[in-house]
């Protein structure tokens, strides 16, 4: 086992390793599915969020131990990028690797759960929330900070962001961080970046508004390209959903005529 615990939880340590031990037990579970498996966990003084990435193929194993970052140490040390940038994001405590004598087999990355109002997700089903607008450029002038930085969140999507409501409006808090680049961004890539945020044209018309203010090109032009990005997003997903809807009928003919 590898663990990197950052300085200012040191004193957790045993606390972290009896969570790690015991993780199964646990069963306050949100986000659980396929892939990975995330947990809010009570410490004896702190509340944590635990995510548990399953365990790689076997050539990403290989990798993730000779060549690679694991998910789970790069979603530690961008969350430590984007801090130092000013880009919020719940607060890194670790990252544990268990690897076998051929190569990475689990891991886990642990933050400070944060208590926030909403994501744009949610925002998604409440087109009459009285600062739907508002809230929605609002994220628009954060997912221009991102381009401004260099910052290329590739998993840029309606339930990545969480929102909390301050006095002043509103702060934006990055998650599930484990696939990222910092690079300069082509007025392409910013226009893709919002192509998973909502299939709903009035939002991506109200982001295009705000954005095209802001990097003073015509609303036209800005939403031509944000929309077509959205459009090929979600049609490849919807034929996704199909094909593998198909294949599970499919499966289960097979099965009934066995």
């Amino acid at each position: 086992m590898k663990m990197h615990i950052d300085q200012k939880y040191k004193v957790l340590k045993a606390d972290l390793v009896e969570t790690i031990l015991n993780f199964n037990s646990f069963e306050n579970g949100f986000g659980t599915g396929k892939r990975n498996s995330v947990k809010k966990i009570d410490l004896p003084n702190l509340t944590v969020v635990v995510k548990s990435f399953k365990i790689p193929f076997l050539m990403n194993q290989i990798a993730y131990k000779y060549i690679r970052k694991s998910k789970a140490k790069r979603s530690y040390e961008y969350t430590k990028k984007l801090t130092s940038l000013n880009i919020l994001s719940p607060t890194p405590i670790a990252y544990i690797e268990y690897f076998s004598w051929f190569g990475l087999k689990h891991s886990f990355y642990i933050s400070e759960f944060l208590d926030y109002d909403f994501t744009i997700k949610d925002l998604l089903k409440q087109p009459n929330h009285p600062e739907f607008e508002t809230i929605l450029a609002a994220f628009t002038r954060f997912t221009f900070k991102l381009h401004e930085k260099g910052i290329h969140f590739l998993d840029h999507s309606g339930g990545n962001t969480l929102i909390v409501k301050n006095n002043d409006g509103y702060n934006f808090y990055l998650v599930d961080l484990n696939r990222m680049k910092f690079e300069p961004l082509s007025f392409d890539q910013r226009m893709e970046n919002f192509s998973r945020i909502s299939p709903k044209k009035e939002m991506v018309e109200i982001m295009s508004r705000e954005y095209a203010s802001l990097i003073n090109q015509p609303f036209e032009k800005v939403f031509e390209r944000m929309w077509h990005y959205t459009h090929v997003f979600f049609n490849k997903s919807h034929h996704k959903k199909v094909v593998k809807d198909i294949l599970h009928a499919k499966h289960f003919r097979d099965l009934c005529h066995n």
